[in-house]
């Protein structure tokens, strides 16, 4: 049986982006056409990246009608949800997978999807393959969820994981354009980037995360396969810089010596990006990720409020995100900083601490967001009983939810102006208090 894979997300469709305009090729569907091509299947992949839904719909009216797989997370719901519709109607057999359509498999489920992989997707996927998606097999194959008889979504035992990834091929990245996603970045950017994992999973436990597709997990890959993956990616595509997507790259600080060691030995460097933890990065690491090239830090400092930290069990200190931002100063990389607004329990102190916090770092970027419950998370568990959909499931997304009795939508904003205002290259008095006039003015004010 032929399957199609696709991931659900336009560009075109997305005008924030289009503002930013740095795509990456979807790593996660080229990863599962890689493993199934290598175990013999017939797989095509439609990248809707710089393609169209009109486009994709004329593909699965046109036929013969297959399997698909579809990508989903809680930004293309709706997306996922209409192609779905529209592979079912012309008579596909829908799978999703992906961190969302799990924990909402009941709603999937009954919006066109024949069935959902639960985690990691290359064995589910392999096993139905070979079952030519047969539904009597579906029972046996770890990893899916699916109807059973009396209506309700049955879960398989869960999939195993990958053991090792070195036996795994690299993505399929022939598949996508790749000259295409360099194109745009350079037009744009003056540079172009192409991305890469080296491992998979992350292994804390911050309660507002959602470890829906890997668990709690990190496998890493050898030094030597990822070195071997770099050095075809620069001979294949020559981009300018590399973006590193490990949810942790610095994780393992033994593995990092050894890649730097296996990077210099090959005489290569690529300029490259990447995430850390505060509590992943010591002096020696920076000045190792300094000679790999590394030119920006991503540092999850989410708030600078000790307390706030404690509640989200990040299992990080204040002076912990201090120290990494100096460090990697020091070694000349740009820093750069994510917030969270509004977690549960957080008044004005802990916003005044963060903008503190912030000022004290000085970090070349920073974005903020304000919380928002991931379904399948702690912090989901714990505010489930008061939140409040602003519109309907299917036309929505995790995001667009309430936490009722939470500071209101202004109140955030004027946290966000206080912010910019105080983190001004020249920063004007009289517009930070009135900035903390606004915030205050609004503290009483909340989600009904």
């Amino acid at each position: 049986m032929r399957l199609l894979l696709t991931h659900a997300y336009f560009l075109s469709e997305d005008p924030k982006e289009r503002q930013i305009m740095k795509p990456y090729a979807p790593l996660g569907i080229l990863y599962l056409s890689s493993h199934l091509r290598g175990k013999g299947f017939d797989v095509d992949i439609y990248d809707s990246t710089f393609g169209s839904r009109e486009e994709l719909f004329g593909i699965l009216d046109a036929g013969p009608p297959a399997a698909i797989g579809i990508y989903g997370n809680l930004m293309t719901r709706g997306n996922v949800l209409d192609i779905s519709a529209r592979a079912h109607a012309a008579g596909w057999k829908v799978i999703l997978g992906g961190p969302e359509p799990a924990n909402y498999a009941n709603e999937y489920l009954a919006s066109g999807a024949d069935l959902i992989v639960a985690g990691e997707g290359e064995y589910a996927l392999e096993r139905l393959m070979a079952a030519q998606m047969d539904s009597a097999e579906w029972p046996s194959i770890p990893g899916i969820i699916f109807r059973a008889p009396d209506g309700s979504a049955f879960r398989t035992a869960p999939t195993q994981l990958i053991p090792n990834l070195d036996a795994q091929p690299w993505p399929d990245r022939e598949r996508a354009d790749i000259p295409r996603y360099l194109k745009v970045w350079r037009e744009h950017h003056g540079a172009g980037s192409v991305s890469l994992i080296t491992a998979r999973g992350c292994p804390y436990h911050c309660n507002w995360c959602s470890h829906s597709v890997y668990g709690k997990t990190h496998r890493r890959r050898s030094p030597k396969s990822v070195v071997d993956e770099v050095a075809w990616i620069e001979q294949r595509y020559q981009p300018d810089m590399l973006w590193l997507a490990d949810d942790v790259f610095t994780i393992h600080h033994g593995w990092i010596l050894e890649y730097a060691m296996e990077m210099k030995r090959r005489n290569l460097r690529i300029p490259f990006e990447c995430i850390t933890r505060a509590d992943r990065l010591n002096p020696r690491i920076a000045e190792t990720l300094a000679g790999l090239g590394c030119f920006r830090v991503w540092i999850g400092s989410e708030s600078g409020s000790q307390r706030i930290l404690d509640a989200m069990q990040r299992g990080v200190k204040i002076e912990q995100v201090q120290e990494a931002v100096s460090l990697c100063k020091q070694n000349g990389i740009q820093t750069g900083m994510f917030l969270m607004w509004g977690y549960e329990g957080e008044e004005i102190a802990d916003i005044e601490a963060t903008v503190d916090h912030v000022k004290q770092c000085r970090p070349d970027v920073f974005f903020t967001t304000v919380s928002y419950p991931i379904k399948g998370t702690p912090y989901f568990d714990k505010v489930a009983s008061r939140l409040v959909s602003i519109r309907p499931w299917e036309a929505s997304t995790d995001r667009e939810v309430r936490v009722r009795g939470r500071h209101s939508e202004k109140f955030y904003r004027h946290a966000d102006e206080l912010l910019k205002t105080e983190m001004a290259t020249e920063p004007d008095a009289g517009k930070i208090l009135a900035a903390r006039q606004a915030l205050r003015a609004t503290r009483n004010e909340v989600e009904a």
